[in-house]
């Protein structure tokens, strides 16, 4: 079937909690300090979610912020993707919960698991349904509680991560507009680098797992480093080229909110000056599929992004995965 239709973001919407944890709360609780976790990751703080508030209850918030700033009521949503890896339980899916609570009941609704990729994997669904005529409005959340799933004693990943929601509303937009390009990735082969062991089904939860903090994220710093630094800027230059677009056409990157450095070298090797570089991970840390919803949202809000822009998202995460994507911003 070809493409009938032109998909893109019409909304955004986010949330993060009100609770900051700064590097220097950190030192109080782990051999670290504020001058290191700056220099090697660029992150002075985070926001934590609170014991009772789940993934769904942020996602609630991002999502109606997104259908109201595209003009939409709940009943308009066709259809919910919702990105996480911090999901409220294994059944049912945080997606149908959401739709339960903002009242969307005329939308079919599933998750999707590609880690910090999952908001463009998840974009670039909803981009098919679209762009086929299957359906005219889609709510694509990236959601993620990574506090409750941290290890606070292990002070290579508790530094890293932040709990928070970002959600879009895609739709029918004029032609010329909207998505682009899009690439996916993945390598299965390093699934060991990025992980949370225990809980599933090769691993049931058991007194072993949890006396061996198995149900916590795991990752292997160096590799997961050497792989985000090459595999941004390669799956940046390839919906460039798709798209049919020169680096110097790129108006704002939106990258996955991991590390300065990471960034700082797609930037590099794209040729962008900082100011077409979006950037919140200091305030915000790692959040996951929620990082690249809630950067986009803040752009579109300071004014960083505005109607024709050219957008790059480009992310990358465990499976491992990545993605990224070029629109003409429509609105």
């Amino acid at each position: 079937m070809g493409l009938l239709y032109h998909g893109g973001i019409t909304g955004t919407g986010s949330y993060v909690p009100e609770k900051v944890i700064t590097n220097k709360d950190l030192e109080k609780i782990v051999d670290t300090s504020d001058e290191w976790i700056v220099t090697r990751t660029g992150i002075r703080e985070r926001r934590i979610s609170d014991i009772t508030m789940a993934t769904s209850d942020m996602a609630n918030i991002a999502a109606t912020r997104a259908i109201e700033n595209a003009g939409l009521s709940p009943e308009d949503i066709d259809l919910i993707i919702l990105a996480t890896v911090t999901p409220d339980s294994n059944v049912p899916s945080t997606a149908c919960i959401v739709q339960h609570n903002i009242g969307a009941v005329n939308a079919a609704a599933f998750d999707i698991n590609a880690a910090c990729s999952g908001f463009i994997y998840g974009l670039i669904t909803a981009n098919q349904f679209i762009a086929t005529g299957i359906y005219r409005n889609i709510l694509v959340i990236g959601a993620e509680s990574l506090s409750k799933f941290t290890d606070w004693s292990d002070r290579n990943t508790c530094i890293l991560f932040g709990d928070g929601a970002g959600a879009v509303v895609v739709s029918r937009v004029d032609k010329g507009f909207g998505i682009l390009s899009q690439y996916l990735g993945a390598d299965g082969s390093g699934s060991d680098l990025l992980k949370i062991e225990a809980g599933g089904s090769r691993k049931p939860a058991s007194l072993e797992t949890i006396e061996q903090r198995l149900h916590y994220f795991y990752m292997d710093g160096s590799e997961v480093f050497k792989f985000a630094v090459r595999i941004m800027a390669s799956a940046s230059e390839e919906v460039v080229k798709q798209a049919g677009l020169a680096n110097g056409d790129i108006d704002l990157l939106v990258p996955h909110q991991a590390n300065i450095r990471i960034i700082d070298a797609a930037r590099k090797r794209l040729g962008l000056n900082r100011e077409k570089v979006f950037v919140n991970l200091d305030r915000l840390g790692n959040m996951s599929a929620a990082s690249i919803p809630v950067a986009l949202d803040e752009a579109v809000g300071s004014g960083s992004i505005k109607k024709g822009n050219n957008v790059l998202v480009v992310g990358f995460g465990g499976g491992l995965t990545w993605a990224s994507a070029i629109m003409k911003w429509a609105y």
